[in-house]
């Protein structure tokens, strides 16, 4: 366990992460991935956690395998043609993941995510928190867009409000 890492984790609190995503930043944050549905056929899933436990810190759990329970735990996995794509913030770290079901992964080259989740964290550290994660809507949307055009209407079948946990 890295001593720095595990000092941001202790240190972050339910506090910090309300200031950061008010109840008015994730209206927003709401508003853009349902508008962003309309256009195309995916599936966004907005998920923030604060800190990571001590046993997860202990055994050296990553922000990439984090994002992956949460995928999984999410339901992200479940949609109808495997578009679902989660956005995942790990606030103490600042570290944002994207994992995206089969359907669209293998339409989407791993640089063009990873290019996405450091234009996140470039806002991020700048303190510029609900323009980060809209940026980052904005970008998910529009490689959901190339891939999975909107074609009608459609069932929504994941959660547009983003998640705290």
């Amino acid at each position: 366990m890295k001593l720095a890492r595990y000092w941001r984790h202790v240190l972050m609190s339910p506090l910090q992460m309300g200031q950061r995503f008010p109840s008015a930043t994730l209206d927003a944050l709401q508003a853009r991935i349902t508008a962003a549905e309309a256009a195309h056929r995916g599936e966004i899933r907005f998920v923030v956690e604060g800190e990571l436990s001590t046993a997860q810190l202990w055994r050296d759990l990553s922000s990439r395998d984090r994002a992956r329970q949460v995928f999984a735990a999410e339901g992200v996995w479940n949609t109808a043609e495997n578009n679902g794509v989660l956005i995942y913030l790990m606030l103490a770290d600042r570290r944002v993941e994207i994992v995206a079901d089969r359907g669209i992964d293998a339409k989407v080259q791993p640089a063009e995510w990873e290019g996405v989740c450091r234009m996140m964290e470039g806002h991020f550290r700048e303190g510029r928190y609900e323009a980060g994660a809209l940026a980052g809507i904005d970008a998910v949307s529009q490689l959901l867009s190339r891939h999975f055009p909107g074609t009608g209407p459609r069932a929504n079948e994941l959660e547009d409000r983003p998640r705290l946990i």
